[in-house]
């Protein structure tokens, strides 16, 4: 398949062919009865936990009223959308859907308050307890949490019933959505929506660690936490070796054990409904001397422990930082813990046949990580999607350095000009500003929209900033939604000074953000050096598309370059690594992202079928890639 062949099949939508059953191992497997039961924060771990996934009632409507009678049941968390759900059946955007569930009974603890966290929930929420409402939420990607301690039933023999209200506008409109689409095909997915992500519960004191903040030095000896409290109270933090306790340079108390003052200093916090709330923060700054550091041929974490009061939690860091540094000729590229460090990536959408956005099971995760390093690659670009929290936990104790996309928004975009032109001409697009007088181009002239955009980044960047794996934020992608790029970039590096920005990943680059950073699937690949003096990334290159029968949920080919056998494949794949790529670290590449991880319906690019059942290198291949998983070669 050449530019033009690949280009005319960009935009075919096929929402109305029948998609193939497909079921991953996890999936098929499924215990219903235990649903994804793994707590789902594992940076801020208490022991209590209530898990609420599994079977809910669910109904659509066309009025924004919880019907007399339900339509059927679901399984929580899997979108109604998907296989396992049980539903299969889309939620359009001039309906409603509502999620109704009796709360587990459970004994009251005085002073303390019951914590109801969902996880994610496609697009807006409205939470209702007993029939009262309690918040709502818009933002289908990012987690949001309320307190329900005072609509509970004073019966103590009563059922509480809680409701939720779902509303998603998918792609006809301006709110964020990723790569889903009503009308899915090619480079756009089945939309889907409601609850995707674990829904769950947990008693804390009245006087409680609302968050954290953890932030390893520059000079790799240094941490700096931030404990952020619902009211003023001592804070003890204990760090921890494999159960060991560390000492310091500056302890306060023996055996290592931090106690600290709350400072007082307010700090705004929203709750679920958008109201400010004070908060309080105690700061430790430590100096810890002859740490292992965080890499992914060793991903060595620590374990911090922090009391208040009466509320415990557990958390952990990785000893590392990310860089952008000159190399033995001077070339800025990619370092970690200040080493030139080649980025071998992979792009990671998220999809899962029988789970759309949502991963079957832990072991599904873990199994697209630990398949991607025995490949050699050591980075995944997480592509327009925030993940469920232990998709990042994984890639921090397994070792994969994350690449963390913003997810994108703004009205249809104008694929002609985000797309079709700056395929064919990368250097004229290139110039081309992301202004207030090319809003209309990218879909981005509805100021709440663009307002909503840059709430929803901060938010994002806050909610992962203890990630030890994650090293780069990438803003924008080939200008779908982009707007003020450069601005922006102001904005994240000023949440996350200790983070490197991708601006604008493809083109419409704003000379802005740590990165030059383009796409290439049609060119030979080569390195430019870039005159403001930012490391140089091929965010995109690949494509090579191969169909594998019996494991596509379509039965039609998209991709870059299209191969009949999988011995065509793995030979294009080695020859593309071995003789393209690698040489160019030599050069100043300071990484590239390979398209992609596995299949995603029609668009069979992946190294994984959809599936997951076949792994397109290893089907009957003795082949050798050089890897440069722990390259320093730069």
């Amino acid at each position: 398949m050449d530019l033009i062949d690949a280009i005319k099949s960009i935009d075919k939508s096929h929402e109305d062919d029948v998609l193939n059953r497909l079921y991953t191992t996890w999936g098929e497997n499924l215990d219903k009865d235990n649903i994804l039961q793994e707590y789902p924060r594992p940076q801020l771990k208490r022991d209590s936990y209530i898990n609420l996934n599994g079977t809910w009632s669910y109904a659509f409507t066309y009025e924004h009223q919880l019907p007399s009678q339900m339509d059927g049941d679901i399984l929580v968390p899997f979108s109604p959308e998907s296989i396992l759900s049980g539903v299969e059946r889309r939620l359009e955007p001039n309906e409603y859907l509502w999620y109704k569930r009796s709360l587990p009974q459970i004994l009251k603890l005085e002073k303390h308050r019951l914590i109801l966290h969902f996880g994610a929930v496609d697009q807006t929420a409205e939470v209702f307890i007993n029939g009262q409402f309690v918040c709502s939420h818009t933002g289908g990607f990012l987690p949001f949490s309320v307190d329900i301690t005072d609509y509970l039933s004073a019966d103590s023999g009563k059922e509480d019933i809680l409701s939720v209200c779902v509303q998603d506008s998918s792609d006809t409109s301006w709110h964020s959505r990723g790569k889903q689409k009503l009308k899915r095909g090619g480079m756009y997915y089945t939309a889907q929506s409601g609850i995707w992500q674990t829904v769950w519960m947990e008693w804390v004191p009245d006087v409680y660690i609302k968050n954290i903040k953890i932030e390893p030095g520059a000079d790799l000896e240094s941490l700096h936490v931030e404990v952020i409290l619902s009211d003023k109270i001592d804070v003890k933090i204990r760090i921890m070796d494999k159960g060991r306790t560390l000492e310091f340079d500056n302890a306060i108390a023996d055996a290592g054990l931090i106690e600290g003052d709350v400072n007082g200093q307010a700090v705004p916090m929203p709750d679920c409904d958008g109201v400010m709330t004070d908060s309080y923060a105690a700061t430790f700054d430590f100096k810890l001397k002859g740490l292992q550091l965080w890499t992914p041929n060793n991903p060595y974490l620590y374990d911090i422990k922090l009391i208040a009061g009466a509320d415990k939690v557990t958390s952990y860091f990785g000893m590392r930082y990310f860089s952008l540094e000159p190399n033995f000729i001077g070339i800025p590229v990619f370092c970690l813990n200040h080493k030139p460090y080649f980025l071998n990536g992979v792009l990671d959408q998220g999809y899962w046949p029988d789970g759309l956005y949502t991963a079957p099971s832990d072991e599904a995760f873990i199994y697209d990580i630990t398949t991607m390093k025995k490949h050699g690659f050591n980075m995944l670009r997480k592509h327009i999607k925030v993940e469920a929290a232990r998709y990042y936990y994984h890639c921090d104790r397994l070792g994969m350095i994350v690449w963390q996309d913003m997810v994108s928004g703004g009205f249809d975009y104008a694929k002609p000009l985000v797309s079709y032109l700056p395929t064919l001409f990368p250097k004229v697009f290139t110039s081309i500003d992301d202004g207030p007088e090319r809003y209309w181009m990218f879909k981005r002239k509805s100021a709440d929209g663009r307002q909503e955009w840059l709430d929803e980044m901060q938010q994002t960047i806050r909610y992962l900033y203890n990630v030890p794996s994650i090293s780069t934020w990438v803003l924008f992608n080939e200008g779908w939604g982009q707007f003020n790029a450069a601005s922006a970039t102001i904005m994240a590096k000023e949440i996350d000074s200790h983070r490197l920005v991708d601006q604008a990943s493809g083109w419409f680059d704003e000379h802005s953000g740590d990165f030059l950073s383009v796409h290439n699937y049609f060119r030979k690949l080569s390195v430019q050096q870039d005159k403001y003096g930012r490391g140089f990334v091929i965010s995109e290159y690949g494509g090579l598309a191969c169909h594998v029968d019996g494991h596509s949920s379509v039965d039609r080919i998209y991709g870059y370059k299209k191969y009949e056998t999988i011995n065509e494949f793995q030979e294009a794949y080695k020859n593309l690594m071995n003789h393209d790529l690698m040489p160019l670290s030599e050069e100043g590449l300071s990484g590239a992202v390979y398209t992609q991880l596995s299949d995603v319906e029609e668009e069979v690019n992946g190294l994984l079928t959809y599936d997951r059942r076949i792994d397109k290198l290893e089907m009957g291949s003795t082949y050798v890639v050089t890897s440069a998983a722990d390259n320093t070669s730069n």
